[in-house]
């Protein structure tokens, strides 16, 4: 195997272990969010109680996202191709936008719960 065929390989399992990383910190959040949802929803009947819930997943998201956007610069990391490279920025525009606006979303709220919200976290 020649250097250049060892790091295409490395860094193809490289890309495979952050995506699966991103996977699993999305798969994590969103069942305990679940779980959390069902078991207070039995317990109370307030919309209130579920904002810290929709928080806690929303960081999650974000840290997923942040995960696969991390692949996908790995990906293109070696020898990139000019149409890699603009899939790359494509899909760079658009996790960021949807980082961003997850984030917005989950400041407007962590002020909405006040500071009991921001200590549970």
């Amino acid at each position: 195997m020649s250097p250049e065929e060892i790091l295409r390989v490395g860094d193809q399992v490289l890309v495979a272990l952050v995506e699966v990383a991103g996977a699993v910190v999305i798969f994590v959040g969103a069942g305990w969010a679940a779980v959390r949802f069902v078991v207070e929803g039995v317990r109370h009947r307030s919309a209130a109680v579920f904002t810290p819930i929709r928080l806690s997943l929303g960081r999650f998201l974000t840290l997923g996202l942040e995960f696969q956007l991390a692949a996908d610069i790995l990906r293109t990391a070696v020898s990139p191709t000019f149409p890699q490279i603009g899939q790359l920025a494509a899909i760079a525009a658009i996790r960021t936008a949807l980082n961003y606006f997850l984030r917005r979303e989950i400041d407007q709220e962590q002020q909405q719960v006040g500071p009991a919200g921001r200590t549970a976290r």
